[in-house]
C-alpha cells in the first residue's frame, strides 16, 4: 500500500474513534485536526494526507485522529485529551512527537502538560491557551450559522476568518458548492467541540510543558490572532517562536516552507 497509508476505527471503552496512518519510519508522531473535524472524520482520509504529508513518511509512522464517537455533551479538551492517550494505548504508541493544529494544538496542550511522558516533541500550529475576544467572535460566528442551520453561511465565514484574503477572493466561488455537499447529517458534534475550544485555558499551567517545543503562528489569524502564539511561547519553557508576518489562521496550507519548518525542528 502506498507508504503503508491506512484507514482504521478503534473500539474505546465508552465509543470508537476514527484514525490514519502512513508511513514506516521508527520514530512515532501524532498529528490532532482542528475544529473542523467536527465536521468531517478524518476516515477515509489516509492516502491523500500520505501524499500532503508524504516527506515525513521516511522518517516518521504518521498518525490522525479524530474526536471519539460519541462525544459527551459538555466535554473538556483535557477530556479529549483523555480519549486520546486511550487510543495511543491501543495502538501500542508509549511516546510520540506530536503536532496539534488550533484546537488539535489545545488538546496538545493537555497531553503535553498531563502525560507529558508520553509526548516527545511538540508543535503547536495557530493555537490558544485560553479563550480571547477573537476566538469567542469567531467560533460563536461559527455556531450562529450552525443554530441556523445555514451551512453555506458557516463555510462563507469559516474560508474568511481560515484563509488570507488573496485565498478568500480566488475560492470564494466554490463555497456555495462546499455547502451543498459537505453538511453533516447533525452539529452536535460541532457544538460540543465548539465549547470545549471556548472553556480551554491552561495559561497559567505551561510551564509545566517538558517537551522541546516549537510555537507557530501568524500575524494576520482572522481566527485567533497572533498574541496567543506568543503568550504560550513566553510561558513555556525554552520556546521556539515561528511567527509568519503574512500567515493567517491556515498557514498550514499557505505557507510553502510550513512542513520544511516543522521537520527541521523534529529531525535536528
Amino acid at each position: 500500500m502506498f507508504m503503508h497509508a491506512k484507514n482504521g476505527t478503534l473500539q474505546l471503552k465508552d465509543g470508537s474513534m476514527d484514525y490514519i496512518r502512513f508511513g514506516s519510519g521508527k520514530r512515532m508522531l501524532v498529528m490532532l485536526p482542528g475544529l473542523g473535524d467536527s465536521l468531517r472524520s478524518i476516515k477515509g482520509a489516509a492516502l491523500p494526507m500520505a501524499l500532503l504529508y508524504r516527506r515525513f513518511a521516511k522518517d516518521f509512522t504518521v498518525y490522525s485522529f479524530s474526536r471519539k464517537y460519541p462525544l459527551r455533551a459538555g466535554c473538556t479538551t483535557r477530556e479529549l485529551a483523555a480519549d486520546q492517550i486511550e487510543a495511543m494505548d491501543l495502538l501500542g504508541i508509549e511516546r510520540a512527537d506530536l503536532i496539534g493544529v488550533s484546537m488539535g494544538g489545545m488538546l496538545s496542550q493537555q497531553l503535553a502538560i498531563n502525560y507529558p511522558g508520553r509526548i516527545g516533541k511538540l508543535v503547536l500550529v495557530v493555537t490558544c491557551s485560553e479563550p480571547n475576544p477573537l476566538i469567542i467572535e469567531s467560533v460563536n460566528e461559527w455556531m450562529d450559522c450552525a443554530r441556523r442551520n445555514d451551512h453555506t453561511a458557516l463555510m462563507e465565514t469559516n474560508v474568511r476568518r481560515i484563509y488570507s484574503e488573496a485565498y478568500y477572493r480566488r475560492n470564494k466561488w466554490l463555497i456555495p458548492i462546499m455547502g451543498r455537499f459537505t453538511k453533516p447529517t447533525s452539529y452536535d458534534r460541532f457544538f460540543t467541540q465548539a465549547q470545549a475550544c471556548l472553556t480551554h485555558d491552561v495559561r497559567f499551567q505551561l510551564s509545566r510543558i517538558q517537551s522541546e517545543t516549537l510555537v507557530i503562528g501568524g500575524e494576520k489569524d482572522n481566527a485567533l490572532g497572533g498574541d496567543p502564539s506568543r503568550v504560550i511561547a513566553d510561558a513555556i519553557p525554552g520556546a521556539v517562536l515561528k511567527m509568519y508576518p503574512n500567515g493567517g489562521h491556515g498557514l498550514y496550507e499557505e505557507e510553502k516552507d510550513f512542513q520544511k519548518c516543522i521537520l527541521d525542528f523534529l529531525l535536528k
